[in-house]
């Protein structure tokens, strides 16, 4: 009779099998705890003992999954984002950690202008809800608004408001509209908009391309698309002193900066660098009339 593999043998076995593919070696381990609904240290515990067998063929199937392109993410249904479990799925983009830094980003910045002040504030293109939830949850003196012009990620967004119990209110439009049309003024706009240029379609990886929204993915030719329509937009929703937090992709810097330095020329404008080194954030805070 075969013996039953331990733990630590699956893992092995999964890190070899994602090795080979230059798959990331950590999700053998993302499933294995999944499965098992326990933490790292658990596992780390646990490393020893057997697993089911039935388990094994799960991880097997999974992984080859994973290797025809399906992230990982969609085979668990959820992603961890700053500390909290968001379920995801194929409407909505998947969180991604530097993302977290904006949320730290917005906090100090609404500290320093207004300190405990109740603000309000906008998450335009919300997708899974991760940062409209994440900043309520955070500081609940402000009062949050969330718009996507996807139905199917307001879906998402709104479940995960409601297992995380955050009080955001949702709006079904596109970019500032809703807000416009109710003639309704904010203190902060949050956006992480489609920012991926058309041209690099192709050489997404397959994770991205086949699985993931395009709709929250591609922001026209050069990527930019969406910011030129938010400095349309931004000053019919923006109280005198405020804050526009953008997340940007590589490369776009500062010609976003330079968009926000001219729609808001008495503002003061940033950049700050991600955990990868790259210019991923871009704001505009202080007088914005």
């Amino acid at each position: 009779m075969q013996q039953q593999m331990t733990i630590q043998e699956a893992l092995r076995w999964a890190s070899s099998f994602l090795s080979e593919r230059d798959l990331e070696l950590p999700v053998g381990e993302w499933l294995v705890r999944h499965y098992l609904q326990i933490n790292r240290s658990e596992l780390l515990m646990k490393l020893r003992d057997p697993i089911e067998d039935e388990l094994v063929l799960r991880l097997k199937e999974d992984l080859l999954r994973h290797a025809e392109g399906v992230p990982v993410q969609h085979i668990i249904g959820y992603e961890e984002f700053f500390g909290r479990r968001f379920l995801v799925n194929e409407n909505v983009l998947i969180p991604r950690p530097e993302t977290e830094e904006l949320i730290v980003a917005v906090n100090k910045l609404k500290k320093l202008l207004f300190q405990d002040e109740e603000i309000e504030l906008v998450d335009v293109g919300s997708g899974s809800g991760a940062i409209c939830i994440t900043l309520q949850l955070e500081d609940p003196t402000m009062r949050v608004r969330a718009i996507d012009i996807s139905g199917e990620a307001l879906e998402v967004a709104k479940e995960n408001a409601k297992r995380l119990k955050a009080a955001v209110g949702f709006y079904n439009g596109d970019l500032l509209l809703p807000l416009i049309e109710e003639q309704v003024k904010v203190d902060i706009v949050v956006s992480n908009p489609p920012y991926i240029p058309l041209t690099d379609s192709e050489s997404l990886a397959v994770h991205v391309r086949e699985h993931e929204p395009h709709l929250a993915l591609f922001g026209g030719e050069d990527g930019l698309d969406l910011y030129r329509r938010f400095m349309e937009e931004l000053p019919l929703v923006m109280k005198e002193k405020g804050i526009v937090a953008f997340e940007v992709g590589v490369g776009q810097a500062e010609t976003v900066r330079d968009m926000l330095a001219k729609t808001f020329p008495k503002a003061e404008t940033e950049i700050k660098i991600d955990i990868n080194g790259k210019e991923r954030m871009v704001f505009a805070y202080g007088k914005m009339k």
